[in-house]
């Protein structure tokens, strides 16, 4: 029997980067820059090292579920702060802790200069400590915090630099765009709360067979299925699913660290984390799953193809990201949800090495971010060059490489499932293969193969000092980042090769989320038919090759090859013929546009409606300025009355009095004359 998780060690792991956020944050110019990183990365060292002993303790079958504190009781519902530590769990834990150290630590170097160097030191640690409250959560109001405080911080940093008015409007657009999600979110929790009476997971999934058999009131939709979509809606503003994506490429505007930490390990995934670890709800409602399906497929094809025509080194890696989380949401959608967690594992560490070193690039640029500008940065840049290839390499699943495992096991999961968005997914999952082998190597043969483009710049950048940082030196030929910079991306690029074929067993075809993620293998068998046909990770690397998603991959780079080293003229001719469908591209199929100047439009003009008939017409001019008009004209006219002559007012009260008599004595004289 293993020994039970310490709640203080626990509670060390949130805790340590929070308090590493208050000393960066508010005693920031005490400590002076040196003091600031100093504290928030042993911060984050420290829930590193406590969350790799509480992950030893979980693989050894220690679990923790526990109330920490409780805050009230309303009625019998209870809301408390509470831990759930299992191994989906464990793994969320190490995975946002090391991936957040790496961009501690090469923020020393991307930020140096920048006059918010502690403020951004402090938002980062404030954003990890959001998401390890997240993860660790063992109910929905505690969800719900961490869900909301990343949401936050992300606002925060992504209008870091907040004399951009770029960076105000990217940040502004996150915020909004999430709102609209967490309605639906905050609706499926609201649901679930009100029918299983209980904020505690575990409570809730027991009574998931019990709200399976009720209705939505009024109509004939099943309960669980409403809630379920709802709290997907949740998970597609979050996680940036179609079409609540449309401010994840904005957030670029941010530093390139945040880039990294958000949109790689942490809270992009948070959405991905919550249906998986709902998927005793999830498992009840088969509309909900082809939901789920249907919608990670339109965001793996259909932001890939965004990402083709991208000259931004950020938003490139910006759409894969986008890409890559809607094959995550397929694999949810096909109840491979183990797949899909384990595809987040293996992204966060690829994809903060594609972020990072992309930073890299830009550091040695100059901050020039145009792809168009760069060219045979291999020789001036060798370890990021490097570092990139393996990036790139695990993100277009190259066999034996992290990305290729999990990759592959999305879309044979898809194959397995039967769903009525089953042969769509299929599709998209298949040909994004192709498209993201294309476009991630467009970006790494354009920015470190070919001709050196650096010293004309065919495409000059706008001058942009609104950042704050100088750039790090003025020479005008590229340079290697120092070391703070680039062995960040050697300790992620050594996970980014190993880490699929390490554990791909156990996450997938072992107990280590037995009791984390539940899947109805009756209904939904795609995982035990992967299990049937997977004899360990060297059998299915080799197997690979013999697959089509191996040789379509190959023919996206060897296409990307031929169109921007050989004939470097072609992709332009190309974009000439197909001209209509590059433009709907370039305007990301307009739906910036429709958002604009349809819904925002249709939403100021119900907001100005209000505002004038309903606020200052109805209320304003009717009830509050319209009453007071009544009384004031109403004193005016018995104003008139009082005239101050005696006689009058003698008069009046004798009349008074006559009536008074008059109405007291009518019945008498009424029955005397009858």
């Amino acid at each position: 029997m293993a020994n039970p998780i310490s709640l203080g060690l626990l509670l060390t792991i949130p805790l340590a980067p929070l308090a590493g956020a208050l000393v960066a944050g508010l005693a920031g110019k005490q400590v002076g820059t040196r003091g600031a990183h100093t504290v928030t990365i042993l911060g984050v060292l420290v829930a590193f090292v406590c969350s790799a002993m509480v992950l030893l303790q979980v693989l050894d079958g220690a679990r923790y579920a526990g109330t920490v504190y409780q805050w009230a009781v309303v009625d019998k519902l209870v809301m408390e702060v509470g831990f759930l530590v299992d191994g989906l769990t464990a793994m969320m834990m190490v995975v946002v802790t090391f991936v957040s150290l790496m961009v501690h630590v090469y923020t020393i170097g991307y930020m140096e200069g920048d006059p918010g160097y502690q403020r951004f030191f402090s938002y980062i640690s404030l954003f990890t400590f959001s998401m390890l409250m997240l993860v660790m959560s063992n109910n929905f109001l505690q969800l719900f915090f961490g869900w909301e405080a990343v949401g936050l911080v992300s606002y925060l940093l992504i209008g870091f630099w907040f004399k951009k008015p770029t960076a105000i409007f990217a940040n502004m657009k996150a915020f909004i765009v999430n709102r609209v999600g967490d309605f639906g979110f905050i609706l499926g929790i609201g649901l679930i709360v009100a029918y299983a009476g209980t904020l505690n997971y575990g409570e809730a999934f027991a009574q998931g067979p019990a709200l399976a058999k009720l209705t939505f009131p009024g109509q004939d939709w099943s309960l669980i299925t409403v809630a379920c979509i709802c709290l997907f809606i949740g998970a597609m503003g979050k996680s940036a699913q179609f079409p609540l994506h449309v401010w994840l490429p904005d957030s670029m505007e941010g530093p390139t660290p945040i880039s990294a930490l958000i949109h790689a390990a942490t809270m992009v995934t948070a959405g991905i984390f919550m249906v998986a670890r709902m998927s005793p709800l999830f498992e009840l409602s088969d509309t909900a799953l082809n939901f789920v399906l249907v919608i990670g497929s339109i965001t793996a094809l259909f932001m890939g193809f965004l990402g083709i025509i991208q000259n931004d080194i950020k938003r490139v890696v910006a759409y894969s990201t986008l890409s890559q989380l809607g094959y995550m949401t397929v694999a949810l959608g096909a109840s491979a949800y183990s797949v899909a967690v384990f595809h987040l594992m293996t992204h966060a560490f690829f994809k903060a090495l594609l972020f990072l070193a992309a930073g890299s690039v830009i550091i040695g640029m100059h901050h020039d971010q145009d792809i168009r500008n760069m060219g045979g940065l291999r020789k001036h840049m060798p370890i990021t060059w490097l570092t990139s290839l393996v990036g790139s390499l695990a993100l277009i699943g190259t066999p034996l490489f992290a990305g290729f495992y999990s990759k592959d096991s999305i879309i044979e999961a898809v194959h397995a499932t039967h769903l009525p968005g089953t042969w769509f997914a299929i599709f998209s999952v298949t040909a994004g293969v192709f498209i993201t082998a294309f476009y991630s190597f467009r970006m790494y043969f354009l920015v470190f193969h070919g001709q050196e483009r650096f010293h004309h710049k065919p495409f000059p950048p706008e001058d942009d000092h609104a950042h704050g940082h100088d750039d790090h030196h003025h020479d005008a030929t590229p340079h290697e980042s120092p070391l703070v910079v680039w062995g960040p991306l050697v300790m992620l690029a050594i996970p980014s090769v190993v880490i699929g074929y390490l554990t791909i067993g156990p996450m997938l075809y072992g107990d280590f989320f037995k009791d984390a993620i539940f899947v109805n293998e009756t209904l939904h068998p795609a995982m035990k038919e992967l299990a049937e046909e997977f004899h360990g990770p060297a059998a299915m690397a080799l197997h690979a090759l013999t697959s089509l998603p191996f040789w379509l991959a190959l023919a996206g780079v060897v296409v990307a090859w031929w169109f921007y080293l050989v004939q470097p003229a072609l992709p332009a001719a190309i974009a000439r013929t197909f001209r209509p469908i590059v433009t709907l591209l370039e305007n990301k199929y307009y739906l910036d546009w429709f958002n604009e100047h349809v819904l925002a439009a249709g939403a100021r003009m119900v907001g100005t409606a209000l505002w004038k008939g309903g606020d200052q017409g109805l209320i304003d001019g009717g009830i509050v300025n319209g009453s007071a008009s009544l009384v004031g004209r109403l004193a005016g006219r018995v104003r008139e009355l009082q005239t101050g002559h005696l006689y009058q007012y003698a008069l009046v009260m004798a009349l008074g009095i006559f009536g008074l008599l008059s109405w007291q004595l009518w019945p008498y004289f009424s029955s005397l004359m009858r």
